[in-house]
Formats: C-alpha cells, sequence, structure tokens
C-alpha cells in the first residue's frame, strides 16, 4: 500500500490535523523515505511502539517494518541540531529507507484505542465520558467501573503492582467506584478529578507537588508510569491497522519502567 493511502487512513481516524494548534509534536510524517517521495513509497508493514529512539528503530527494522508509529517522536516544537544522537537517529532511518510517524495527542484521546480509553476499557468502566482539560480540550476519560474496586484489583486490571507502579497513593475509598484516566505526564490534573468527586486518578507520571493534595482531599492515585500507561493507544492501533488495511503490523516493546 503507498504511503499516501496509509496517511489518509491515519489522518481519517485520528485528529492529527484538527490538533496541530495544541499539539507541538509535529503529528504525522516525521522522516520520509523513498529519497524523499512520501506519496509513492510501498509500505508493507508498519512497526508500533511508543518511543522514537534507536532501539524502537533497529527492531523495527529486524522485523522487516517500512514504517515506525510512535507515539513520542523526535520533534516538541523546536527545531533540534542535526548532532549527537539525533544526528544518528536520522541517519539510521534514512540510510535504512524507514519511514517514521508520530501521533501524540490524537492517540492519547481517541474513544476507542487511545491511550486513556484503553486502560478505560482494561477496567471495564461503563459508559466512558471525556474528562481533562487540555487547552480547551479533553483528552482523557472517567466513568464507574463495574462494581466496587479495591486499589490492589484495579492495578491487577492495569497489569501492575503497587511495588512496580511509579506511586500508589490510597487516600481516599478502599471501595473504588469511579475513575479518572490520563495517560502520561497528567499528575496535576488530579485537581480536575477532585472538583469531579472521582474515587481514583489514574496518570503515569508521580509528583511529590501532588502528595498533600491527595492525601487532604481524599482521593487515590496511581502512577503507572508514562511508558506503561502509553503502551495501550499503540498496541490497540496496530490491532486496528491491521484489521482494517491487511498490512502486517508488530508492536515493539521497550520498557522503561518510568
Amino acid at each position: 500500500m503507498k504511503f499516501d493511502e496509509v496517511d489518509s487512513y491515519f489522518r481519517g481516524l485520528m485528529q492529527i490535523s484538527e490538533l496541530e494548534r495544541i499539539d507541538v509534536s509535529m503529528n504525522g510524517l516525521q522522516v520520509s523515505a523513498g529519497d524523499g517521495d512520501a506519496s509513492g513509497f510501498e509500505i508493507g508493514k508498519i512497526a508500533f511502539a511508543v518511543d522514537a529512539c534507536m532501539e524502537s528503530f533497529q527492531r523495527a527494522r529486524e522485523q522487516g517494518a517500512d514504517m515506525l508509529l510512535v507515539h513520542h517522536g523526535l520533534y516538541w516544537g523546536r527545531p533540534l541540531r542535526i548532532d549527537g544522537s539525533h544526528y544518528r537517529r536520522l541517519k539510521y532511518l534514512i540510510e535504512n529507507n524507514m519511514m517514521l510517524y508520530a501521533s501524540h495527542l490524537p492517540l492519547d484521546m481517541h474513544p476507542e484505542f487511545g491511550n486513556n480509553a484503553g486502560i478505560c476499557a482494561a477496567l471495564g468502566v461503563k459508559s466512558p465520558e471525556p474528562f481533562g482539560e487540555y487547552h480547551g480540550i479533553k483528552i482523557g476519560f472517567k466513568g464507574d467501573l463495574p462494581e466496587s474496586s479495591s486499589i490492589d484489583q484495579v492495578l491487577d486490571k492495569l497489569g501492575l503492582t503497587a511495588d512496580r507502579a511509579l506511586s500508589v497513593l490510597p487516600f481516599g475509598t478502599d471501595k473504588i467506584k469511579s475513575v479518572a484516566v490520563i495517560s502520561g505526564g497528567g499528575p496535576s490534573d488530579v485537581n480536575q478529578a477532585i472538583e469531579e468527586d472521582v474515587d481514583l486518578y489514574i496518570t503515569g507520571d508521580a509528583s511529590h507537588s501532588i502528595y498533600h493534595t491527595c492525601l487532604e482531599n481524599r482521593i487515590n492515585l496511581i502512577s503507572g508510569g508514562h511508558y506503561h500507561t502509553e503502551i495501550w493507544g499503540v498496541r490497540l492501533l496496530a490491532e486496528r491497522t491491521r484489521n482494517d488495511l491487511g498490512l502486517e503490523t508488530v508492536f515493539i516493546d521497550v520498557p522503561t519502567g518510568l
């Protein structure tokens, strides 16, 4: 399948163009292939990973991928000098004729296969509603669990334990009925969960500055790790792409523990 068809598919599936005004991560094509002629480049296999790093590139190449789609790309709103590790990453992609494609906020917030939707699905959240305002757009979800659960039961459904999570603050009810989720770097958004009277807030990163806020407002919080809370979207998107386009896909797991 030619790249322009794949690009049209992803743009039709996710709000890649629509989120450009608030997302500085250069969603869409980041590194071309085929001597720079992206539109006509033939793609037979797409690898999916959380991070644009050399290990992801090398393992995608070993798997025979023509394109790597990542959640965290190479660009974050400012130009980068082409030297050091950035030079080596670009050189590797170009020499191996492999495209790099990114989907940051569009993948976080997608209601079916985004990171936050994936976490809600794993927990069995009933009728998830948008949650967590960011520049006027809600990027997370909240809702009720199918039955009251302990924080350890929630962790288990996420493939975590209290020891494996970055942080667990069990300051609220021990019978959790409602949850709110913003994957990755959203610890400060616990304030929105408090305002909306949620029993448990789930995010990726941990933060010292919210400890006493959680304690004094009696809310539970799980910081599951930035990486672990953002594997859901790329895995679900890989499956969706395989089913919709008939292309071979593979998930490249490069955990950081953070």
